[in-house]
């Protein structure tokens, strides 16, 4: 049975700093590509940061280039996202997906098969 559990959502100050983690089992986590979604109230899943199955490459939504970093540690099945600068708008419940899949790392929600049941970040500003 494939699990994907997520760590780490709190409520954080605006400007503050975050990690969130991913915790996999029951799949061969180095063969996966792994991406974090959010979705905020009202608004559609969106694309956060996604990283290859050996971290050779990563790829970064606009809108957190720069204060986000995703990686991730194939000898703990885990992937990270380390989340800075905070923002009011980065409010969203986050999810971590997992897709075995050829590179280019996909932007959009459908293309991936497994998912996390998210965890919550809040920025108060």
């Amino acid at each position: 049975q494939v699990r994907l559990v997520e760590f780490g959502g709190t409520l954080v100050q605006a400007g503050g700093s975050l990690r969130l983690s991913c915790a996999t089992s029951g799949l061969p986590f180095s063969s996966y590509v792994m991406a974090w979604f959010r979705q905020a109230p009202g608004k559609e899943r969106e694309f956060v940061a996604g990283i290859s199955q050996r971290a050779e490459f990563t790829d970064y939504a606009d809108f957190v280039k720069g204060r986000f970093t995703v990686s991730r540690d194939n000898a703990r099945n885990t992937v990270y996202l380390q989340m800075g600068s905070l923002k009011s708008e980065d409010t969203a419940f986050y999810y971590c997906a997992a897709e075995q899949i050829i590179l280019p790392i996909p932007h959009s929600w459908v293309r991936y098969d497994f998912w996390g049941q998210g965890t919550q970040v809040t920025v108060s500003s």
